[in-house]
């Protein structure tokens, strides 16, 4: 599965340089125009979750999809996506102009009461995504230019009015409705097993017996896709016919097959990489799952 991504893995994918002491940066911020980090040559928005907070605003046509829900907009979208929640991008047309702010918790965590995870868009189950008109659309452009601005100046306490300008949008945010009215991509059941589907192979393949299987049940899954893990479990039977667990077995012992084929390694690295604690609870597996042991198979 794809780790979560880190402010480091961004600067390298978007932009192919990193900011000094970005490492020491506990409080890291960056203020970006959209269209400088999207189109050819860029690498497409992955889903996953992200250890960073991050503020948008985009205009365009096409589908958010976060956790289990999607969205189609077309228009102008003010968007808050928080590190707890893994989400990604579908453009329908290729162009989409907008900005984007990226922070850590640090950013604010001395500098406000509570916490960040406390303010409506941050909120388990919320919607985090807000459509607005014109008008809307650019008196946040204003704040995101100044923001720009003062990125570019040595003012001593810039970073002040920074956090000042995201609790502006934030306030702004909170004044307006979410949009609740949710775009379905076929269908939800359909877009919760396509998105289990995906994490699901991201786990693979296997490349060394350092690297670990870790999501291994339908429980993991379901808290990585921010879903009840019965709504999971139902969304993927009505949509294949096979069971969660079905689908992380077939596709276990398919691994398993070939590490026992096509490497040197042995029972035990093996058992270790597939996520088993110990290599007789790999064996019981294999043998139930083949009538045979995985020495057998492998001789």
């Amino acid at each position: 599965m794809a780790k979560t991504e880190t402010l480091e893995d961004l600067y390298k994918q978007k932009f192919n340089w990193m900011p000094e002491g970005l490492q020491k940066d506990l409080g890291h911020f960056n203020v970006f125009r959209h269209e400088d980090c999207v189109g050819p040559g860029k690498e497409p928005v992955k889903y996953t979750r992200r250890d960073y907070y991050k503020i948008a605003l985009i205009n365009g046509h096409y589908i958010y999809h976060y956790a289990d829900k999607s969205l189609e907009v077309n228009g102008g979208t003010l968007l808050f996506f928080n590190p707890t929640v893994p989400y990604t991008f579908e453009a329908i047309t290729p162009s989409s102009t907008g900005f984007f702010c990226i922070f850590k918790d640090a950013f604010f965590s001395e500098h406000m009461r509570g916490s960040l995870k406390d303010l409506p868009m941050y909120m388990p189950g919320a919607s985090p995504a807000y459509l607005v008109n014109v008008e809307q659309e650019e008196y946040i452009s204003n704040v995101f230019t100044k923001m720009i601005d003062e990125m570019k100046g040595d003012y001593q306490f810039k970073f002040d009015l920074i956090r000042n300008y995201i609790m502006e949008m934030v306030h702004y945010a909170i004044k307006m409705r979410p949009t609740e009215t949710l775009y379905t991509h076929i269908d939800a059941n359909s877009r919760i097993t396509s998105v289990f589907t995906e994490l699901l192979e991201r786990q693979f393949p296997i490349e060394s017996p350092a690297q670990q299987f870790t999501l291994r049940s339908a429980k993991d899954f379901a808290s990585q896709l921010n879903v009840h893990v019965n709504h999971l479990n139902r969304a993927i039977k009505l949509t294949t016919g096979k069971t969660t667990s079905d689908h992380i077995f077939e596709r276990l012992l398919s691994e398993a097959k070939a590490l026992l084929r096509h490497t040197d390694w042995n029972i035990s690295e093996i058992s270790y990489a597939l996520g088993f604690d110990e290599s007789a609870h790999f064996n019981h597996f294999f043998k139930k799952q083949t009538n045979a042991t995985p020495s057998s198979f492998r001789s």
